[in-house]
């Protein structure tokens, strides 16, 4: 596992607390870049083979397990096997949580029912002036991911996405904001959606819900960044263990790395560093 963060001691430290309260810590991962690698169409994202295993074996191990993503909950579910995830955690009496588009949906292994409100008012007519917009900016050959409650904007397919990214940024935001919605960048995507929810808001929900000793929260993007401050501030609240874990590849270092304990390489970097914690606490 490739740990990058300049005061490892500290990170060690902070991962040995949560260890040693792993049965009353909750565990919240994000999907996209934390338990499934990065690829070009997110249609065809799948989540790392060995995530199973280590999902349902940390899970036996902690007080719950939840996934929050920017995805639409019922897409994440498919692409995630979290079914048969839920199925071997139903068995042992544990309940996975999963929360999608940033918190505005949610399912869970009881129900297998996504609930969440209705599209935002204006995103209809957000997506009929989207075209122009983005041909005006030679933009014409996005990939337009439907999100059901939002719209992604992806640029990987171009030659520059950064760069493409980065231009398409203000006159997007300003689209976005003519019809009442925001914008939330990542890596090569713009996405466009309601605001006043984001993953900070899942996390207070989790805590309430579940009422943890503990929290282990990873995740790679900007748009994990309110989960780590709710994490950050829920334990500077209570004094209890916290560990943030920035999921890391390619060159450039993100807006995460600021807030992480750990920095790990990718999903599998994240995926070594779950199951260390499920051995771990095993032998506790």
């Amino acid at each position: 596992m490739a740990e990058l963060q300049p005061d490892a001691v500290a990170g060690e430290q902070k991962y040995a607390e949560v260890a040693a309260a792993a049965a009353d810590t909750l565990v919240g991962l994000d999907f996209d870049g934390t338990l499934s690698p990065i690829v070009e169409d997110p249609a065809a994202a799948r989540i790392h083979p060995d995530a199973a295993s280590v999902l349902i074996a940390l899970a036996s191990r902690v007080k719950a397990l939840a996934v929050v993503t920017g995805r639409p909950a019922g897409q994440v579910v498919e692409l995630g096997g979290l079914s048969a995830i839920a199925d071997a955690l139903a068995e042992m009496g544990k309940e996975l949580y999963v929360f999608g588009q940033y918190g505005n949906e949610r399912w869970s292994g009881s129900d297998r029912v996504v609930a969440g409100p209705p599209p935002p008012e204006g995103l209809g007519a957000f997506e009929a002036a989207l075209p122009a917009v983005l041909a005006e900016h030679g933009a014409q050959d996005a990939y337009i991911e439907e999100k059901g409650l939002a719209v992604g904007v992806h640029t990987r397919k171009f030659s520059d996405p950064d760069g493409l990214a980065a231009r398409l940024l203000p006159p997007l935001t300003s689209l976005a904001a003519e019809h009442g919605l925001m914008i939330e960048p990542g890596k090569q995507v713009i996405e466009v959606r309601a605001p006043g929810m984001h993953k900070g808001h899942a996390i207070s929900t989790l805590i309430d819900e579940v009422d943890p000793g503990a929290i282990l929260f990873g995740g790679d993007d900007l748009g994990d960044i309110e989960a780590f401050e709710a994490v950050k501030a829920w334990g500077k609240t209570t004094g209890s263990p916290t560990l943030l874990v920035y999921s890391h590849a390619g060159s450039d270092r993100g807006p995460l790395a600021g807030l992480a304990d750990l920095e790990v390489d990718g999903p599998e970097g994240v995926l070594e560093l779950l199951g260390r914690l499920a051995a771990d606490a095993a032998a506790v």
